[in-house]
């Protein structure tokens, strides 16, 4: 089942909006991510979509029918909560059948279901176990079989996966997308963590400041950020974002510091630069300028993690060989060899340059908006 969002908005008081004109598309099938730091108004969003909080303005539709004003036992949809929302005197199975017998379902039609479910989510032989005999990974996917028994084509996920430790989070997000693609389950997943989102959406819906700052697949979120918070928010470790200015229409100085060749002019303006970590190059000792001075080291096993500081006083962070010993204090002759994202002074997306070596992929700003802009 699809869902739209038509300029969606949500105002708690008069002026005073959380969200203002979401829209997006989401095709039946798709898993969906909405993804930002605290307080952006995910879960607001998410709620809106679920019938639990009334929607302001704009307009809701599922499978291309009017659904705002539906409500949610109308909107044939199931949602899994952080806290996983299990009855701790039920059983697993019961706790998986206990809305289809609020539903009044035949007992023949809920122990199929429940069977069917829990099957698909491993935990048969758990099935009798109450939620405090099992581990946070086999809470949530009691969470899991409770939603699929359902039989909702759309599954609304918030912060699902928050509260297991780190390899299991990445256990069952494998397990989560395998099981969504299996069933054909429409999701729509709230995260604050853009792992989450980059290894499991088909598409993201990024937001900040209550507004949306770009949709797009994984990559095009990655590789063309719209401006330079969805620039530095997706990427470990974060995106470089350093001062620039043109020098001739034709060439940008960084920091005070590196040039960056231009393959078109642009206005003689301020300009923020964009470079990850692993965009930029140590040369060997004895083959540039000394330009940045080595603060911190922290080894990351396979990497090396340094951050430096320019003449000026702007901070760098880049990879370095882990088999080098580098010590804070070491001077280091810094250039750029990989993809350079050009930001005007408002932080909006102008251009951006390949290598450092002045080619460019264009202008993608406007491609790139989201869709409501």
């Amino acid at each position: 089942m699809s869902i739209d969002l038509n300029a969606m908005g949500k105002a708690y008081t008069a002026g005073t909006w959380v969200l203002k004109n979401v829209s997006a598309h989401i095709e039946s099938g798709e898993f969906f991510a909405i993804v930002g730091p605290s307080g952006c108004g995910k879960s607001t969003l998410l709620r809106m979509i679920a019938g639990l909080i009334p929607i302001s303005e704009g307009e809701l539709r599922i499978n291309d029918q009017v659904a705002t004003n539906l409500p949610p036992k109308d909107r044939k949809l199931t949602m899994v909560f952080q806290s996983y929302a299990l009855f701790p005197f039920l059983s697993v199975a019961d706790n998986v059948a206990f809305g289809l017998k609020a539903r009044k379902f035949p007992a023949d039609e809920v122990a199929k279901r429940v069977e069917q479910a829990v099957s698909l989510v491993n935990l048969t032989e758990f099935r009798d176990r109450k939620p405090r005999d099992l581990s946070g990974g086999q809470r949530q996917r009691v969470a899991l079989a409770r939603a699929i028994a359902s039989d909702a084509k759309i599954c609304l996920m918030d912060e699902p996966l928050s509260n297991l430790d780190a390899q299991l989070r990445v256990k069952m997000r494998t397990e989560l997308r395998n099981l969504q693609r299996k069933l054909g389950l429409t999701v729509i997943y709230v995260t604050h963590d853009q792992i989450e989102a980059m290894t499991m959406a088909d598409h993201i819906m990024v937001l900040h400041n209550h507004d949306v700052q770009q949709i797009g697949t994984p990559l095009e979120i990655y590789n063309q950020p719209a401006n330079t918070f969805v620039g530095s928010f997706f990427g470990t470790p974060r995106m470089n974002l350093l001062p620039a200015k043109v020098s001739g229409n034709t060439e940008l100085t960084l920091a005070d510091t590196l040039l960056l060749a231009l393959p078109q002019p642009l206005p003689v303006a301020d300009y923020v630069v964009g470079i990850r970590p692993n965009a930029l190059r140590i040369l060997p000792q004895g083959s540039g300028e000394p330009n940045a001075q080595v603060q911190t080291v922290e080894y990351l096993g396979a990497q090396v993690l340094l951050e430096a500081q320019f003449a000026n006083g702007t901070a760098v962070e880049l990879i370095a060989d882990p088999h080098q010993d580098y010590q804070p204090g070491d001077w280091l002759s810094v250039v750029v060899t990989g993809s350079a994202y050009i930001f005007d002074h408002r932080g909006q997306a102008q251009m951006m340059v390949e290598g450092g070596n002045g080619h460019a992929s264009g202008n993608y700003a406007n491609a790139q908006a989201p869709v409501n802009a």
